[in-house]
C-alpha cells in the first residue's frame, strides 16, 4: 500500500470517529447539505470551547489582553473604508461546459501541486492554458479569469435599503471602538484588543472538509504600538524559542529548505520586521504545542507580495503539517501598519490618534497594529489527525488531558444493581466538582473502554466486586492503560489533580 493510500485511510478512520461519535459532520444533510458548513456535535462543541478556553487563558488572562465582542453583521460604510469591499476578493473561473465555479489557486494546487498564489489573473489564466487543466468535473473547458469578492451581502431593515455584509473579520469594530479602548488602556503603548467570533466568507467552491469553511469561528488580537517603538516588555521571556521560517525569498527561489532561527535572531537578522511580530510568533507557537501539537509539525511561512492582503505589509501564516491536507494555515500574523486606523480616521472624520505619556514628553501617535488572527476550526481538525493513534490493535485519540470533550467515563463492571447505583453515584459526585463525566454500562468492560478511548476520555473509573466492602474504585489511564486503585472520597480531588497534570498517575494511587 503506497503512502497516499495510507494517508487517505488514515483521515477516513479520523472522520468516520468525527462523524459517527459526534465530533464534526456536515450541516444540512436532512436537505442536501451546503458546502463549506459543518455542524460541531455533542463530543466537537465542547471540545472547540476547549480551545477557545485555552486561547482565551493564553491572550487575555496571561497576555493581559482587553477583549471586545461585536457584532457580527457589518453596515457597508465601514467595509467600504476598510478597503473590503473593493480588496476583498479571490481568483476565480467557471466551466463552459458544466457552469461549476473553481478558486484558481486551489485547483491549480488541487490538480499540479503548484502554488499560483501571486500571479496575475492573466498570468493564472496562461498558466491553465499551458498545463491544460480542464473542469475536474466534466473535463469541460474552463473560462476566463476574473475576482469575485468573497463577502456574504445582506440589508439593514425591513426596506433593506442599508447595505451590509457578514463580517469577513472580527477586526474593524475593534478599530471603530479605538478611542474607548484606548481610554481604557490608560493610553499606554503597547495595547491590545481580541475578539472571538464568527468570520464569513463566501468561499467559491470549498472542496477540503472543515479546512475550508464558508463560516467559522476566528479569534484575533490588534496589538497597538507606536511605530517608533515596536518593543514588548516580555519579549526576553521567548526570545530564545526556535522557529522554523519559509521566507518569501526561499519561495521565489522555489526552495522548500526552511530557517531555523530563534525568535531574537530572526529580529537581529530582519527576517521579520519588528519584535512585537518576533514575541507573537513565538507565543503562538507555545499556543499550539499547549494543544497538543507536535514542535516539528509547525513552520511560519511569509506570504509572497501578491498574497498579502490589501492592509498588510508583512504577513506570517502559522502552518501545522497534515497528512491528508499538506501544510495547514492555521492562524495568520499581520503588520498592518497605520492603515485601519487612517482609513477609519479619513472616511468617519475622527481623530483615532493616542497621547502617549510613556517618557517625559509626551506626543500624539496613530498607532501601528500587529495582529494574530487565529482560526478554531482548523486546528481543531489539525489536533484530531496528530492525536489519532493506532497502537497494538487499539484505535484512539491521544488528546492532551485538558482537551477531552469528556475527561472521565464511569463504568460498573457487571450490570449489577449495587455497582451500578455506587456508579451513578460517584458520577454525580464527580459531575458536581465541574468535571465532565460520563456513565457507561452497555457493553462488556473492554469494549467499554474502547469506546471511551476512542473519543479521547483520559481516565476511566470502573466499579468492581472490591467496591462495596472497601469504598474504592479503579481508574484506567488511556495511553498506558495502567489502572491504580484509590478511594471513593479522593476521587474528584485526585481526578483534578491528574486532568490538571499536577501529579502522575503512578503517584495518583496503588498500582493495579
Amino acid at each position: 500500500m503506497d503512502g497516499e493510500q495510507l494517508t487517505k485511510d488514515k483521515y477516513e478512520k479520523i472522520m468516520d470517529i468525527a462523524k459517527r461519535r459526534g465530533f464534526i459532520w456536515p450541516s444540512f444533510e436532512l436537505y442536501g447539505g451546503a458546502a463549506g458548513f459543518y455542524d460541531f456535535g455533542p463530543l466537537g462543541a465542547p471540545m472547540k470551547k476547549k480551545i477557545i478556553q485555552k486561547w482565551r487563558q493564553h491572550y487575555v488572562v496571561e497576555e493581559g489582553l482587553l477583549e471586545l465582542e461585536s457584532p457580527t453583521i457589518t453596515p457597508e460604510p465601514v467595509l467600504k473604508a476598510s478597503g473590503h469591499v473593493d480588496h476583498f476578493t479571490d481568483v476565480m473561473t467557471e466551466c463552459k461546459k458544466c457552469s461549476a465555479s473553481f478558486e484558481v489557486t486551489e485547483l491549480v494546487k488541487e490538480e499540479t501541486g503548484d502554488d499560483i498564489e501571486g500571479l496575475s489573473k492573466n498570468e493564472m489564466e496562461n498558466y491553465l492554458k499551458e498545463k491544460k487543466i480542464t473542469c475536474p468535473e466534466c473535463d469541460g473547458k474552463l473560462g476566463e479569469v476574473y475576482e469575485f469578492n468573497t463577502m456574504f451581502r445582506t440589508a439593514i431593515g425591513p426596506k433593506e435599503d442599508r447595505k451590509a455584509y457578514l463580517r469577513p473579520e472580527t477586526a474593524q469594530t475593534i478599530f471603530i471602538d479605538f478611542n474607548r479602548l484606548q481610554r481604557i488602556a490608560r493610553r499606554k503603548l503597547p495595547f491590545g484588543v481580541t475578539q472571538i467570533g464568527r468570520g464569513y466568507r463566501n468561499e467559491i467552491s470549498p472542496r477540503r472538509g472543515v479546512i475550508r469553511l464558508r463560516e467559522f469561528t476566528m479569534a484575533e488580537a490588534e496589538i497597538f504600538f507606536d511605530p517608533d517603538d515596536p518593543s514588548h516588555p516580555k519579549f526576553s521571556q521567548v526570545s530564545d524559542e526556535k522557529l522554523r521560517f519559509w521566507p518569501s525569498e526561499n519561495q521565489e527561489e522555489k526552495s522548500r529548505e526552511l530557517t531555523e532561527k530563534t525568535a531574537r535572531e530572526a529580529l537581529d537578522e530582519g527576517i521579520v520586521c519588528n519584535e512585537l511580530m518576533a514575541y507573537h510568533l513565538a507565543y503562538a507557537k507555545k499556543f499550539l504545542i499547549s494543544l497538543g501539537l507536535p514542535e516539528d509539525s509547525i513552520r511560519f511561512r511569509e506570504q509572497l507580495p501578491g498574497e498579502r492582503a490589501h492592509y498588510s505589509q508583512e504577513t506570517w501564516d502559522m502552518e501545522v503539517k497534515s497528512e491528508k491536507f499538506g501544510w495547514v494555515e492555521v492562524a495568520g500574523f499581520a503588520y498592518r501598519t497605520d492603515y485601519d486606523l487612517s482609513q477609519h480616521s479619513k472616511s468617519s472624520g475622527t481623530d483615532l490618534t493616542v497621547f502617549t505619556q510613556n517618557d517625559d514628553d509626551g506626543k500624539k501617535v496613530l498607532c501601528h497594529v500587529v495582529e494574530p488572527s487565529y482560526g478554531i476550526d482548523r486546528p481543531l481538525y489539525c489536533i484530531l489527525e496528530h492525536a489519532y493513534t493506532e497502537d497494538d490493535g487499539r484505535n484512539y485519540l491521544k488528546l492532551k488531558k485538558d482537551l477531552a470533550p469528556i475527561e472521565a467515563q464511569v463504568f460498573p463492571l457487571v450490570a449489577e444493581e449495587e455497582l451500578e447505583k455506587i456508579g451513578k453515584s460517584i458520577l454525580k459526585k464527580i459531575n458536581s466538582t465541574g468535571i465532565f463525566a460520563e456513565y457507561d454500562d452497555s457493553g462488556s468492560i473492554g469494549r467499554r473502554y474502547a469506546r471511551a478511548d476512542e473519543v479521547g476520555v483520559p481516565f476511566c473509573i470502573t466499579v468492581d466486586h472490591r467496591t462495596p466492602d472497601d469504598s474504592t474504585v479503579t481508574i484506567r489511564e488511556r495511553d498506558t492503560t495502567d489502572q491504580i486503585r484509590v478511594k471513593i472520597e479522593d476521587l474528584p480531588k485526585t481526578l483534578c489533580k491528574l486532568l490538571n497534570s499536577e501529579i502522575e498517575f503512578e503517584q495518583a494511587g496503588e498500582k493495579v
